[in-house]
């Protein structure tokens, strides 16, 4: 009869040091299978995201026009001495450089470049061509009593930073400030723009996000409690407004909010108004626009979380005792913290980076950084100042992340 440990331990079973390496072999497997499968939306998230962010950041500090433009000039300047107007042969780099580029179509560019730091500056690539002399002629003597500019050795200085690859020209300029003779500071009162627009943006975008809160939260908290033939059907008016284009859900909104409009019309019929409100082309036109085009972002994700709470934990508390506003506040309330924050958070995405709505219904101070972001693509061409104003907008969109994963950690998780 055979005893106890042959009986458990059967002949074909594989030494413990052999089950140990097929585990690991399984595991390997296992991840290279996963890596294959992520491995599309890996590229994709590459291609279609993170290049273009690492692109737009690179943008705001390139700054190639004049390096191009002027290479024999910069070249020459490494060796000047900063003290006085440079000599001659700096000069007729300058012309050389300046011809070359009026041949190859740079010119344009380096005289936009010099416009950005002053028009002083943008004219002189033009001044020194209509008057240099002949080839083989000096040139420096010409240049010096025909274009003032060029005697102010501070031109010349400026020339030479300008020459770097690189500038923080355009990141300064998005927060109003300015560097000069070394110095960092704020530029003019009358020159003074962009914080004044992100703080107008971040403002907008904040009251919206709170005119969703309070219209969705009871919204979607009636709608938890319907039936699901009920509920499944109000959904679909929640979901109707995506149906229609932005551009004609705005439009609309002027039909509606103009002096002869809709809602005028109906508020002096009930004899609430004497005269119509002035709710187009001003900042309330575009609350109201935008909290209404925004509002399904909040309720939906809203709702997935209070259909998902037991209502049984509110009842108990009610008949321990609990008034119903208490255990509303107490119970069911912290429980719908994760759908609030993670809709307020999108609304508040969305919102910020708004351009078309503010544009047709707001006034000339209620356009938002995607409104100077578009101008300064569409109109002047100026790429290093529009990725400069859309990297404020990402740097806004990873701090509310980084505050949302802080907030919406489990206590009992490490940080």
């Amino acid at each position: 009869m055979p005893d106890a440990l042959t009986l458990d331990t059967p002949a074909s079973a594989p030494p413990p040091r052999d089950l140990a390496w097929r585990l690991q072999a399984a595991r390997r497997a296992y991840t290279r299978r996963s890596i294959m499968l992520l491995l599309p939306l890996l590229i994709v998230l590459i291609v279609g995201f993170l290049a273009p962010i690492g692109g737009l950041l690179t943008r705001s500090i390139d700054n190639p026009e004049v390096a191009t433009a002027l290479p024999k000039t910069l070249q020459l300047l490494e060796q000047w001495d900063g003290q006085s107007v440079p000599g001659e042969p700096v000069f007729a780099a300058m012309a050389d450089d300046l011809r070359e580029a009026r041949s190859t179509g740079q010119l344009f560019a380096l005289n936009r470049r010099l416009g950005y730091e002053s028009s002083m500056l943008r004219s002189i690539p033009t001044a020194v061509l209509s008057k240099l002399p002949p080839r083989g002629e000096p040139v420096r003597e010409r240049l010096l009593s025909g274009i003032p500019a060029l005697n102010d050795v501070q031109t010349w200085t400026t020339l030479k930073t300008l020459g770097s690859p690189y500038t923080s020209l355009y990141w300064l300029s998005a927060f109003d400030l300015k560097m000069d003779a070394g110095q960092l500071h704020y530029v003019g009162p009358g020159k003074a723009l962009y914080l004044d627009v992100l703080q107008r943006s971040l403002v907008i975008a904040g009251l919206v996000t709170l005119f969703c809160v309070l219209l969705g939260y009871p919204l979607a908290y009636w709608l938890s409690r319907q039936p699901p033939r009920r509920a499944n059907l109000l959904l679909i008016f929640v979901l109707l407004p995506f149906w229609t284009s932005l551009i004609v859900r705005t439009a609309s909104w002027i039909v509606m909010l103009q002096s002869g409009g809709l809602v005028n019309d109906t508020l002096m019929s009930l004899h609430i108004l004497e005269k119509p409100l002035e709710l187009v082309f001003n900042r309330t036109g575009v609350l109201i626009s935008m909290t209404h085009i925004l509002l399904p972002f909040l309720i939906l994700p809203l709702y997935a979380v209070m259909k998902g709470i037991d209502p049984r934990y509110e009842n108990a508390a009610i008949s321990l005792g609990a008034h119903p506003l208490t255990a509303f506040r107490r119970v069911y309330l912290p429980q719908t913290y994760a759908g609030v924050t993670a809709g307020a958070l999108l609304v508040f995405i969305m919102a910020i980076g708004y351009y078309i709505t503010p544009a047709l219904l707001g006034g000339p101070g209620d356009q938002m950084i995607s409104y100077f972001v578009a101008y300064y693509t569409n109109t002047t061409i100026n790429w290093g100042m529009a990725t400069a104003l859309s990297s404020q907008l990402l740097i806004i969109v990873l701090l509310l992340y980084w505050v949302y994963a802080r907030v919406s950690r489990p206590a009992n998780r490490p940080a």
